[in-house]
């Protein structure tokens, strides 16, 4: 995981915190740093954010901010990794079709105990399965 660098041109330092602006109280509100980069907010470096200056008029509410870890915890990784098991496990699969009477095959199953599809030709899916007679 890369950490965020500064919005302000030419600044490579680590981004600390987030800036965004709220045009309707004419209100530029400095927070901490966002846990996704967004397209209308700003993301700032220590040092830029201490500057921060808003228009004439403007206001500048400044939150509390907690101190950024630029490594990720162990269990950020864990959380990550499971999440990344569990979106590749493939999908339960889905019950098909009114169920069979014992005995019976289900409409569009093979037949008994031999993985043949029942004479006459089944549907599977998409595709049909066609027997000669």
């Amino acid at each position: 995981m890369t950490a965020r660098r500064c919005s302000r041109t030419a600044c490579q330092r680590q981004a600390v915190c987030t800036l965004t602006y709220v045009y309707a109280d004419q209100t530029a509100v400095l927070g901490p740093l966002a846990t996704y980069a967004e397209p209308h907010a700003y993301d700032l470096c220590e040092e830029h954010a201490e500057r921060l200056s808003a228009p004439r008029g403007w206001e500048v509410v400044r939150l509390a901010r907690e101190p950024v870890d630029p490594q990720p915890k162990g269990d950020d990784l864990l959380a990550l990794a499971d999440a990344v098991r569990e979106a590749a496990r493939p999908p339960a699969p889905a019950p098909r079709g009114p169920a069979a009477a014992p005995g019976q095959d289900a409409p569009g199953e093979p037949g008994p105990n031999d993985g043949q599809p029942r004479p006459g030709g089944t549907r599977r899916g998409h595709l049909r399965v066609l027997t000669s007679e």
